[in-house]
């Protein structure tokens, strides 16, 4: 770890394209092209034009954000705390303790009666002391809902020929894959296998998602699932599945879509946005060889103050055409194979457009020291060190010479570096993939010029490869190695000793997460992929939600850190136990529901659902035991 006030080792190399002769002529070229630029907005600029940087007094409606003006002297981030409290208690007031009380917040909510199997459920989530909260199960009927329009025969015969399943007969799992993600699903299916009936499940084998339905006929399908909901007469319920002899009994076939290998995967995922969205209707980017040019525009709809206020719509692509050039998943994704078809595939993460039903993954389930991490408790808060750390390679697809600067990880890497920062501050060097935070943010470190400073105090984020493709020379990177050293391995233990932890997409999601939420550091967390237990975290109280663009870590971190002024009267002070309290929340949170035995809850819940819903008799198929009392 680096000394205050010194560079890590891990500081991104400086551009051999700027040197210090050249900086006046530079500051007069700039400010030269910035007089013309201003005169011309001002001539030339209708007064409706969008302005990029939005005011947040009069943010789009959405979110309560937008109707909430910013109390004078008041910091947003005190809101959002405040605002996450009152969400917390609300949701743990909806706690049931009795399989009468499930079942009846289960029909409130869902507009039918439980599947067969739901009190055995019960008795096993409190047997595994799970806490009993309906909305915690909210994304199980985002997936599965959409398959009450597609005929069960279908669902069990795409699900049977599939290229990767597991199987389950007789309370017996097994899959004939030994793709380590197969081997990890079996076992913890294979710890719940007693209690499930006969069903196969097809997997995604890649780390990418891979369908997207069209908006359109997803809507007919939900339109189709609302018409069968009803709470069918306790005479006519059914408790009994059909099993898979049908489909057991039939020879192997390939029903299974066609694989889309050749479209950009934005234009993909889209699809999956309403037809009236700002992503729906924008052009899709096909040249990424330019710098990304990076504001707040499409951001204003999840922000209060420039903050995430809605992590629904923070993680959701829909309002957000933008993020195709600054998320490596839509530049360059290292797989595509697409389908819009509506098929039963089971995932571990998935874009909100995307149709697959999630599992939690495989690397939440395994003991791999990569991902869960150790040494929880070793450090107390008052012992670790007011940093912020991020290893990781450079993942999140192929990055490649001509379309590097718009991938997120690059951009934090370089954000959170004090060097590149202060360069881009003094006018030395252009930032080639990212922005200097927005005047929104009010940052007294900017205003002192003294922005690249402060972040040396705290930054320590590196790669510990960076994912060259094609590269002249191992493990070195000719377009990249310019800008980014290769730094030593930290393990998850060792980050634990900094008070905060940013967690950024990958290919997909970051399997980091709950290792991270468990640590008792504070996680920092941007994504756009949607996982299994997404219900159940309240930001700002479990975890501090971030936008894909990153310009919001600076105010984060002056939130929490303060900044001392540098002998301006620009001081500002920090709020250390703020952050204490919302990784202490967070840590005590995730041992109570996202433990081995919450996955179970949810899966063993997950498959009783589906094995209703691709069930012939499914309309029948009810857990009514508690009415007939």
């Amino acid at each position: 770890m680096f000394a205050r006030g010194e560079m890590p080792s891990s500081s991104l190399k400086l551009s051999s394209r700027w040197s210090r002769p050249n900086v006046n002529i530079l500051r007069y070229v700039v400010a030269a092209v910035l007089v013309i630029a201003l005169v011309g907005w001002v001539k030339f600029t209708p007064r409706s034009a969008a302005v990029p940087i939005p005011s947040t007094s009069n943010l789009p409606t959405g979110s309560f954000a937008s109707s909430r003006p910013i109390a004078r002297g008041k910091h947003p981030i005190d809101t959002l705390i405040k605002e996450a409290e009152k969400e917390f208690k609300t949701l743990l007031s909806k706690e049931t303790r009795d399989v009468s009380a499930a079942a009846a917040r289960y029909r409130d909510r869902r507009g039918r009666h439980p599947p067969p199997g739901f009190e055995v459920w019960f008795q096993f989530a409190r047997q595994h002391k799970g806490i009993m909260v309906e909305e915690f199960f909210d994304q199980i009927y985002h997936d599965l809902n959409p398959f009450w329009g597609v005929e069960p025969r279908q669902i069990r015969m795409e699900s049977k020929n599939f290229e990767m399943t597991i199987n389950i007969r007789n309370g017996s799992a097994s899959a004939r894959s030994d793709w380590n993600w197969t081997q990890i699903w079996l076992d913890l299916i294979k710890t719940i296998e007693g209690y499930l009936p006969d069903m196969d499940l097809a997997l995604n084998a890649m780390d990418e998602p891979r369908l997207v339905v069209p908006w359109e006929k997803i809507n007919e399908y939900m339109e189709a699932e609302k018409k069968s909901r009803r709470l069918i007469p306790v005479s006519e319920a059914l408790a009994e599945y059909s099993g898979r002899a049908d489909v057991d009994a039939e020879p192997p076939a390939n029903l299974n879509s066609e694989w889309d290998r050749s479209s950009r995967y934005f234009d993909i995922a889209k699809r999956g946005c309403p037809p009236s969205s700002a992503t729906r209707l924008a052009e899709t980017m096909k040249d990424f060889s330019r710098d990304p040019k990076i504001s707040l525009r499409y951001a204003a709809a999840h922000l209060y103050g420039g903050y995430v206020s809605n992590w629904t719509l923070a993680t959701s692509i829909c309002h957000q055409p933008d993020l195709q050039g600054l998320h490596g998943a839509f530049i360059e994704p290292l797989t595509i194979a697409s389908s819009d078809h509506l098929m039963p595939m089971f995932g571990g993460s998935k874009l909100a457009t995307n149709n697959e039903i999630l599992l939690p993954p495989p690397m939440y389930w395994s003991r791999d020291e990569r991902y869960s991490g150790t040494g929880f408790n070793k450090h107390p808060w008052e012992k670790k060190r007011d940093t912020l750390i991020w290893r990781g390679g450079a993942t999140g697809g192929r990055n490649k010479v001509d379309n590097w600067t718009g991938f997120q990880r690059h951009r934090f890497v370089s954000m959170v570096n004090g060097t590149q920062v202060k360069r881009a501050e003094d006018w030395i060097e252009i930032p080639r993939n990212f922005e200097l935070p927005s005047p929104l943010y009010n940052l007294r470190a900017a205003q002192d010029g003294h922005l690249g400073d402060w972040v040396v105090t705290f930054g320590d984020a590196a790669f510990m490869d960076l994912m060259c493709w094609e590269p002249k020379v191992p493990g070195q990177c000719h377009y990249t190695g310019d800008y980014y050293s290769i730094a030593r391995t930290i393990s998850m233990a060792q980050q634990f000793q900094s008070k905060y932890l940013p967690d950024i997409d990958g290919n997909s999601f970051s399997g980091r997460y709950r290792g991270f939420l468990r640590s008792s550091s504070l996680p920092i967390k941007a994504t756009i992929f949607k996982e299994w237990h997404d219900s159940r975290l309240v930001p700002w109280k479990h975890f501090v939600p971030m936008d894909n663009r990153f310009e919001d870590i600076y105010g984060i971190m002056e939130y929490f850190l303060g900044y001392s002024g540098s002998g301006t009267s620009n001081a500002v002070r920090g709020h250390d136990d703020a952050a204490r309290r919302i990784a202490w929340a967070g840590q005590e949170w995730a041992e109570k529901v996202l433990r081995p035995e919450d996955m179970q809850i949810y899966v063993l819940r997950v498959l009783l659902e589906f094995a209703r819903v691709s069930d012939d008799r499914r309309d029948r198929l009810a857990y009514v035991a508690d009415l007939e009392r």
